[in-house]
Parts: C-alpha cells; structure tokens; sequence
C-alpha cells in the first residue's frame, strides 16, 4: 500500500494548436511549480485533466512524462478508468509500469452494473496489480454511488487502499473518515471542513493556480493554527466555489494560466469562457492575495 497524505493537484492538461496536441514544455514546467510550491502529490489524466477528450496514446505518454519529470519528487495517482474491465486493467498495468504510487478508478458507468458488477470490476484490477487503487465516487456521471457502506464492502479487496468522494456531501467526508477509510476530498469548497475533520488528504482543481496555499492550509490545519487556518480559507474560499459554480475545468485552467502555470484553453467540445466569467475566475484569483 503506497502511503499517501496530504494535497493532491490533479494537473490540468495543456494544449497548444488550438487544442491540436499537448503543450509538453507548459506540461513539464508546471509539474516543477506545483512541487516548489509545496505539493507532494500529483494526479494526471483525471477530470480536470481532461481525460474523456484524450486519446489513449496521449493518457499513456502523460503519465510517462510525468512519471519521468517527478523523478520521486512526489507521488503519482494516474487515473486508469475504462468501461470495459479488460481496458481498464491494461490501463493501470501501464500506471503501475511507469511507477504510479496510486491508480484512481472510475466504477464502469453508462448502462453500467449494480454493485456485484462493479466489485467484481474493482476486483479484477486488483488481482493484475500491485499498486494501491483509490476508488472514484462522482455518482453525477457515472450513476453509481460508492456509498460509506459499499465502499467498506469494497475495501475488503486486497488493493483497494483509497476512496475520492466527489458527491459534495459533507455527511459522506465524516462517514468515511469514521469508519477508516483513506478518503481524500473530491470537493474544493469543502477542503477545509474535511481537513479539519482528519480527511486523509485533498484533490484539490484549485490547486492548479493555489498549490502554496493548500499546502499551507493543511499545514496550519495539521499543527492546529486554527486561527490562521480560517483567515487563508476565507482567501482559498471565491475560487473553491466558483469551480462548482461555473464549469469546472474552464475556470482551472483560466486560474492556472493567470497565476503563472500556462495551460491554453480546454480541447473542444468544451468552450472558453466569457468575458463575464472571466472576469469572476480573476476576482476569485485576486483573493488569494487580497
């Protein structure tokens, strides 16, 4: 079981050529900031890293290259998720090959099982792996809910370590954390309740353009600075909300690119924004420093 804790940055994915091909040096050089400022975890190919509009040569050669740039200087979670069991074992075989620390997998969605289907989906990636598996629950698009107690049927499988809660319940973060479970929050605005609930760690989108400050938030939470804690949220606050507010990887990768970490702009099918929101992303990024 890999030992991971603390503030996880799923890393948008940058693209040049109007979306064409990935922007391999922005990549690179992001990587680098997001670990000077602190972050000890990085994730790639999730859902702020565009994954549904990659292809599979392009999910492969991400992971490579950030395996590669790491070097150890962090943890790696490469998500490996794929309706089909087959894929989705092949998919955390080369997570695991180029030195994933963690594979985070989505349950089979579209038309997908009920829950002995999607166990028995969790176990075979189990048994082809040595890696530790963090389970995804984003019941929104996938349409299966990995429940407190489904996920601690779950969790009996040898592999499965961690749990991403992405419902934006704060009742399931205390539920988890209660019962055990390795859970690291999937919802920005609800970073510091769980941290200060003893969540295990974050995956945090607006760690693309705050990286320093969720460091430190967790810092601060973790020596029990409480005080401080509170007035670096209120600062972390416009921008955690606004990534549930307006689409999510839009305002990450416009908050990212206007806090140094370049990205250009998601691939089609997914537009820009407009003027208006971006003028709402650079007042929530305004308060970081406010």
């Amino acid at each position: 079981m890999s030992d991971l804790a603390g503030v996880c940055v799923p890393i948008c994915t940058p693209f040049k050529d109007n979306g064409a091909s990935l922007d391999v040096a922005a990549f690179e050089a992001n990587i680098d900031s997001l670990i000077e400022n602190g972050i000890r975890i990085i994730a790639v190919n999730g859902g702020t890293g565009e994954f549904p509009f990659l292809s599979e040569a392009e999910k492969r050669q991400i992971a490579e290259i950030a395996a590669k740039r790491i070097d150890g200087r962090s943890k790696l979670i490469v998500q490996t998720s794929a309706i089909r069991t087959e894929d989705a074992i092949e998919n955390s075989k080369h997570g695991e090959g180029v030195g994933a620390d963690a594979v985070l997998i989505l349950p089979p969605y579209f038309e997908g099982p009920g829950e002995d289907g999607v166990r028995w989906h969790y176990e075979q990636i189990a048994k082809s792996i040595k890696t530790s598996i963090m389970v995804y629950n984003i019941p929104v698009f996938t349409q299966f809910d990995i429940t407190p107690d489904v996920y601690a049927r779950f969790s009996n499988t040898d592999g499965i370590d961690y749990i991403k809660d992405s419902t934006a319940d704060p009742s399931r973060i205390e539920q988890l954390i209660g019962q055990g479970a390795g859970v690291f929050c999937g919802c920005d605005f609800l970073n510091y309740f769980s941290l200060v609930n003893g969540v295990t760690g974050l995956f945090a989108g607006s760690g693309n353009a705050a990286p320093a400050e969720l460091a430190e938030l967790r810092d601060l939470v973790q020596a029990n600075r409480f005080d401080q804690a509170t007035e670096l949220w209120k600062k972390l606050q416009p921008l955690s909300r606004l990534l549930w507010t307006l689409p999510f990887n839009p305002v990450a990768k416009a908050a990212s690119g206007m806090t140094g970490r370049e990205v250009g702009f998601c691939r089609m099918p997914v537009p820009p924004l407009s003027d208006e929101e971006m003028k709402r992303v650079e007042d929530a990024v305004a308060a970081l420093t406010a």
